[in-house]
């Protein structure tokens, strides 16, 4: 093991990332290019053989494209074979267990399909794809990484059950890997990116966490999830290529009717509508944090809102990137880290991330629980650290108005529904 601020050619250590059985991989300093890097130090003695070494980097070095990690340089220092690599914030493993939104998991399933559908085209089989080798860049960037069991596909593969056991497909166990397995491997990491669960053998339908996922994603991804899980490698896509080409087509489709909805709402007197929009948001913005546009309609919406209050569609602004620092993965609405439930849906509390109290100016008032009293933000449903229902009516600064159903401030000039109990405004 290498210690702390160890010098080791022109790196110093600063800290152990991960430890395996094949591999060390530390972070580091290169001293001359002032840079932070990755450093893997294979366990040559360890079960690998210095062919299969440099076989990992003469692969990494042939497949050069933005998601896929490049070697910086591979050199033998002090007896050790040193790969430098460049320096990710984290691995998928350790994002995945943390809330994400459904518009943040998409943009990583993308990439992730974009890397691996590169490998495939220049016939590499992965053969080892899982959260720990996909890293995670400023961005939200994801670069594939540990390329160490990959093999090339040729007329005759020869080629051990090596990978990782929760994600291997059952031919690549038996020592047969195809295209197919990584196509296998991936469905598992990006079914458990959108529904939190991991599968277990035999992956019949529906599996653990289906319920989740259908409640996150449309039933066409889930389908394409389902394919490319099935047992039959003839049952799955060829390759990444083909399950790459699917997704593109889905989120073409989801695109387009988003576009078809957008083009109904004109022909219905959109024009008129834009400029109620632009009005409402000018006065309104600021106070309500309207920044999203609604699945739906397009209207403009604050991820708060538990309905459109121009078209009433159920949680309008779901999926997208909030600017908070997570998000609940139920109602995948924005929630601080500092906080113990859900503010905006009711529900079990979420695991404890950090004992830290960040303060923040949009706390306006406090927890009417005499053994709580924290601070709220407007229009909280209940409080995120005793999960007491609020019950003092929220108001809306710059409207005088108040839902007939749940008190709550509405915009009566411009809403057609209460955009908290979706209860339909009237106007006398």
């Amino acid at each position: 093991m290498l210690r702390a601020r160890q010098k080791l050619g022109k790196y110093r250590i600063i800290s152990r990332i991960a430890s395996g059985p094949l591999a060390d991989v530390y972070r580091a300093y290169d001293t001359i290019h002032q840079t932070r890097v990755a450093l893997k130090i294979p366990k040559v003695s360890g079960g690998l053989t210095e062919e299969q070494v440099l076989h990992e980097v003469k692969v990494a070095v042939k497949l050069r494209h933005p998601n896929i990690l490049s070697v910086q340089n591979a050199s033998y220092i002090d007896d050790r074979l040193v790969i430098a690599m460049d320096l990710g914030d984290e691995s998928l493993a350790d994002r995945i267990v943390r809330r994400i939104s459904t518009a943040s998991a998409l943009d990583i399933a993308a990439q992730a399909l974009c890397s691996l559908a590169f490998a495939h085209e220049h016939k590499i089989i992965h053969c080892d794809i899982k959260p720990e080798n996909f890293i995670l860049f400023p961005g939200n960037k994801l670069k594939l990484a540990d390329f160490g069991f990959a093999k090339l596909s040729l007329r005759t593969l020869k080629a051990s059950g090596s990978g990782t056991i929760d994600y291997i497909a059952p031919e690549q166990a038996m020592g047969r890997p195809k295209f197919q397995s990584d196509v296998f491997s991936l469905g598992l990491v990006l079914y458990r990116l959108f529904s939190g669960k991991l599968p277990e053998w035999p992956f019949a339908w529906p599996m653990v966490g289906n319920e989740q996922l259908r409640n996150r994603v449309r039933p066409e991804f889930a389908e394409m999830l389902r394919r490319a899980i099935q047992l039959d490698p003839a049952d799955r896509y060829r390759n990444a290529i083909q399950m790459q080409a699917a997704f593109v087509r889905l989120q073409s489709r989801a695109r387009r009717q988003r576009r078809s909805g957008a083009k109904r709402l004109s022909k219905q007197g959109g024009s008129w509508r834009q400029l109620q929009w632009r009005e409402f948001q000018r006065q309104f913005r600021t106070v309500l944090e309207t920044q999203y546009q609604c699945r739906g309609c397009e209207g403009p919406v604050a991820e708060n809102m538990q309905a459109c209050p121009w078209c009433s569609f159920d949680n309008p602004a779901r999926g997208a990137a909030s600017r908070m620092p997570a998000h609940c993965p139920r109602c995948e609405r924005g929630v601080k880290n500092d906080w113990d439930y859900c503010a905006w849906c009711y529900g079990p509390g979420f695991k404890a991330e950090t004992t830290r109290f960040y303060p923040d100016k949009r706390y306006t008032s406090r927890c009417a629980n005499k053994r709580c009293r924290e601070p709220l933000m407007p229009f909280m449903r209940y409080c995120p650290w005793c999960r007491m229902k609020v019950r003092r009516p929220w108001k809306i600064e710059g409207s005088k108005h108040r839902c007939r159903a749940c008190k709550w401030g509405v915009v009566k000039e411009y809403w057609n529904y209460c955009a908290w109990c979706r209860e339909p405004i009237r106007r006398e």
